[in-house]
């Protein structure tokens, strides 16, 4: 068997690549997994531990995922469920799941929120519950003219675990218990968001205090800061009939651990019917960070993350749904294949119209 390793600048926060030639992939898909993690697990950056991941479900009508201050901004209680999946006939690839409700508390300016996932990536998982509170301001005379500043604090339990209970089968190794390592802990994220008639900015600071979770490298240093710095901003262009909107949008996100910063361009298009709306779109994310390889000439590469995600999206009497594909666009990947991952929603108790904006963030 042989096979290249490939360091990256520990900076970026992606550890270890490896280039896995045929012998290795004759070993079979769960040894494939069981070397990855193991590998992930013995670089000295290990991001697995960061509470709910980012990633573009947040398009999906679901900004509430990134943003606290979003609990209760529409006008209808929203319940929004997320299935995202990698490398579909494998048993432990990388897999989310979210489910998350918020909303006013009647007619108030208050609304509260909840969020459950489990995110799981080979033999590591983290599983965890946020609950919210939102509060709104208004700035305008009347709620038909939006100018609305909202707040927000999230406070969470998440569990994290690394199972190492099969990672000894080939003698003994100091840097692995052989064990399933668990560890809980307690965080919070707050944000706030400005709504003015078809324009928007959110911010957000994720997971304020530190954890020691189950990052420990092999000096026994844990990573305990997955502080996460987040800002969104975008505006709704719409034509004269008002039938068809258009979204620009982008997100900004850095890691304060590892310094890791990356930024989504997005956009997506409305088309307003009968009985709700069609949507389309499409996500761009480019990291700031290059990371440094050797090539198959041992020549020394640059590599940014790099990923494409377009997404279709419906909405039909207030039932939600919404399809996207992630593919990492990068020339060194494990696997050439992208991430799947469906919406599903539903709109409850939704109030009489308000707010003179085509913003179907709102609606």
């Amino acid at each position: 068997m042989s096979f290249k390793i490939y360091i990256f600048d520990r900076n970026t926060g992606l550890g270890i690549i490896i280039e896995l030639v045929l012998q290795l992939i004759k070993m079979g898909n769960k040894n494939l997994l069981l070397l990855i993690t193991i590998l992930v697990f013995l670089s000295t950056k290990v991001s697995s531990q960061e509470g709910l991941p980012i990633y573009s479900d947040y398009l999906t009508d679901n900004y509430y995922l990134l943003y606290p201050s979003m609990a209760g901004a529409s006008n209808c209680t929203k319940v929004r469920l997320t299935g995202r999946k990698q490398w579909m006939d494998q048993d432990l690839s990388p897999n989310l799941q979210t489910i998350s409700i918020n909303g006013r508390v009647g007619d108030s300016k208050s609304a509260l929120g909840a969020i459950a996932f489990k995110d799981e990536n080979g033999y590591h998982s983290q599983t965890g519950t946020y609950f919210t509170y939102a509060h709104h301001i208004m700035f305008s005379r009347s709620e038909l003219d939006i100018d609305m500043l909202s707040f927000g604090l999230s406070a969470g339990l998440i569990q994290y675990k690394l199972d190492e209970s099969t990672f000894l089968a080939g003698g003994f190794d100091p840097l692995i218990s052989g064990i399933e390592q668990s560890a809980t802990d307690f965080n919070l994220d707050f944000g706030f968001s400005y709504q003015y008639l078809d324009f928007y900015a959110h911010a957000a600071i994720k997971n304020l205090l530190n954890n020691d979770g189950i990052n420990f490298n092999e000096q026994g240093l844990s990573y305990n800061n997955l502080r996460t710095y987040l800002f969104t901003t975008g505006y709704l262009f719409s034509d004269k009939s008002q039938n068809w909107n258009y979204e620009p949008s982008i997100m900004f996100a850095h890691k304060d651990g590892t310094k890791e910063t990356f930024l989504d361009i997005n956009l997506k298009v409305y088309r307003e019917m009968d009985f709700g709306r069609l949507w389309a779109g499409l996500s761009y994310r480019n990291s700031f960070d290059g990371a440094e390889y050797l090539d198959s000439q041992n020549q020394i590469k640059t590599q940014k993350l790099s990923h494409i995600t377009p997404m279709l999206g419906l909405e039909y009497n207030g039932l939600v749904f919404a399809y996207s594909f992630a593919y990492q666009s990068n020339s060194i990947v494990f696997d050439n294949g992208g991430y799947h991952q469906i919406t599903l929603g539903f709109n409850l108790g939704c109030r009489k119209k308000r707010y003179n904006c085509n913003c179907p963030w709102l609606k």
